[in-house]
């Protein structure tokens, strides 16, 4: 459209109504190539709009004082005692992995092995090939979609000195039971939790269970910071090494007895050492605002989510065309899982392309059966057992989004869509 290259005026300190005009003209223009029922929706207003405008004129754009507040108020809500902020999910892992190899006292080093659901992604598991830790996968449970906790202490070996819980789609996993596996066994827990922020377990936060958690602030997510990522953890040391790797391995930022020395010549000598081999992985302070502002709605956002699952739960439950996740009663409902089953399974691919035609968004659970991608050939890797529930997952599973907007609409043309399916082929 021709009014989408209007011109704006950035002069002025304040945030003018043209300004917002031109942004919400833009959002609207993208809202319409969306689907009826698409994965994500965009979860800004104007107080996200103004924050990034106002600190685009602050001059600092760089990682600062609001990417530290953000941590801060993170850390608060969810109940850790330090968070660092990254620019992904995916650069958490990583340098959660990086600190726990580094750190002596975990003992974490090149040839030890890490227990690891199959169903995850990219990311949840590369690092850890990255730094010479070889994959322990082993099956998911068909019901939950998380790792199958009975198999874990059967899947131990030597080696095993850490296990990798993933919790999928907003539903934690049995912590009760994988705490005391690694209590007995005396093996680390970490978390991914980029897709389940907001869910609980016996009243507390996933992603406060294991030595560290990643999370995830990306577009589909639960908090939206354009790319974003946070390190959740309780552990000082994890915390101050998370900042140097940060920051390309430097000492500007931690607690040091010379950083507090604020003399000239103090911060001249230190400016720039460097202690460990880090990355530059650092957010910005736009990611910082948006944060903060995301953060302050999160608890309306859960509410909507949960809201939408009611009304998925009592439409879908017990049906004989499809399985849906048997969720955590605090799940913070990521999206909504559908299994074919019955007459529908083995169809998937007619099913997709039907939903597709209706204007519904899919996409596979995760990414399926993982060790199908044809990047597990670079990965030291081990397999237990059968893996006959992620496949089943791989070959009959999807899932549709959810959102704290009102989705009675996309639901119900979900399912009126299933169903006619259903019976078309009986």
């Amino acid at each position: 459209m021709e009014n989408t290259k209007m011109k704006t005026n950035f002069k002025s300190k304040n945030l003018t109504e043209q300004n917002l005009n031109y942004l919400r003209l833009i959002q609207t223009e993208d809202d319409k190539k969306k689907f009826f029922y698409p994965l994500a929706h965009q979860s800004w207003d104007d107080k996200e709009h103004k924050a990034i405008i106002n600190q685009l004129y602050s001059g600092r754009l760089t990682m600062g004082e609001n990417v530290a507040k953000f941590e801060k108020d993170f850390a608060n809500y969810f109940g850790s005692r330090f968070a660092v902020m990254v620019n992904s999910g995916s650069s958490a892992n990583l340098l959660i992995v990086a600190a726990l190899t580094i750190l002596k006292k975990y003992n974490f080093k090149k040839g030890d092995e890490v227990i690891v659901p199959a169903l995850g992604w990219s990311t949840s598991y590369s690092p850890f090939n990255q730094y010479g830790i070889r994959l322990r996968f082993i099956d998911i449970n068909e019901s939950s979609l998380n790792i199958n906790e009975n198999l874990i202490e059967k899947a131990i070996t030597k080696k095993t000195k850490a296990i990798l819980a993933i919790n999928i789609l907003g539903n934690p996993v049995n912590f009760k039971k994988i705490n005391e596996i690694c209590n007995k066994k005396n093996l680390i827990l970490i978390e991914d939790n980029c897709e389940s922020l907001g869910a609980k377990y016996d009243s507390k936060y996933a992603g406060t269970f294991g030595v560290a958690s990643s999370h995830s602030f990306y577009f589909s997510h639960h908090l939206q910071t354009i790319e974003g990522g946070m390190i959740a953890t309780n552990d000082k040391d994890i915390y101050e090494c998370c900042k140097s790797l940060r920051s390309h391995g430097w000492t500007r930022e931690l607690e040091t007895k010379s950083n507090k020395d604020k003399s000239y010549i103090s911060n001249f000598k230190n400016s720039f050492k460097f202690i460990l081999p880090g990355y530059n992985v650092r957010p910005n302070e736009f990611n910082g605002v948006l944060g903060q502002c995301q953060l302050k709605k999160f608890k309306i956002f859960l509410e909507g989510r949960k809201k939408n699952a009611k009304l998925f739960k009592s439409l879908f439950s017990k049906k004989s065309f499809c399985k849906t996740q048997e969720s955590h009663k605090d799940s913070s409902w990521y999206g909504f899982s559908l299994l074919l089953s019955g007459n529908l399974k083995g169809k998937r691919d007619f099913v997709i392309t039907e939903l597709t035609k209706q204007g519904i968004e899919t996409r596979p659970i995760v990414s399926g059966n993982f060790l199908k991608n044809p990047v597990e050939k670079y990965y030291n890797y081990s397999v237990y057992d059968e893996l006959k529930n992620i496949k089943n997952i791989d070959e009959n599973g999807f899932f549709v989004g959810n959102s704290h907007y009102d989705l009675t609409p996309q639901i119900f043309r979900l399912y009126e869509t299933l169903d006619k399916l259903h019976k078309i082929i009986n």
